[in-house]
């Protein structure tokens, strides 16, 4: 890629992070770092862990891709929940951190089967979770909003005016 091309990239990611901030009126340096440190911190890390093993050990030293994809997991989890403030359905992705991991050890290693039996497990328990906070947050969300009372309405307006069934039948 072409250092212009580059530049091009780094000044779009930064205009969009600074017209995030601007519309929230928090361009404060604390405001920054406070909803981008795992961009500036974690990601890195494991990118860098991942570098590490496909340009500095050449496809030798798997285990360093260990670390590296719980970093980028974590990186990513931490950061998605910084900017949507989803902390109470993101969680089990820190479940799910060491099965990204161990999976990316098993598949760029000796590939051992046993290694996916936790990876497996992880990954269930994890989805497990997932489904059953999201599901859980998405819920309260609408119970606490007016559109279950909505529907509920409209739902009993159905049932009054319209026309049944079995009185037209007979």
């Amino acid at each position: 890629m072409k250092s212009r091309s580059l530049m091009g990239i780094v000044f779009l990611a930064i205009g969009a992070v600074l017209l995030f901030f601007a519309e929230q009126g928090a361009l404060e340096p604390g405001s920054l770092i406070a909803y981008t440190w795992p961009s500036l911190f974690v990601i890195p890390l494991g990118v860098m862990f991942h570098w590490m093993y496909f340009t500095l050990l050449g496809g030798r030293g798997a285990g360093v891709l260990i670390p590296g994809g719980i970093f980028l997991t974590v990186g990513v989890i931490c950061q998605i929940g910084m900017l949507t403030d989803g902390w109470s359905w993101l969680w089990p992705g820190f479940v799910l951190a060491p099965a990204v991991g161990l999976f990316e050890f098993y598949w760029f290693g000796n590939r051992n089967k046993w290694l996916l039996l936790p990876i497996g497990i992880l990954t269930v328990l994890s989805g497990i979770f997932f489904t059953v906070f999201s599901i859980g947050t998405w819920m309260r969300q609408l119970f606490q909003q007016p559109v279950l009372a909505i529907v509920l309405i409209v739902a009993g307006v159905f049932l009054l005016l319209g026309r049944n069934r079995e009185e037209t039948s007979r």
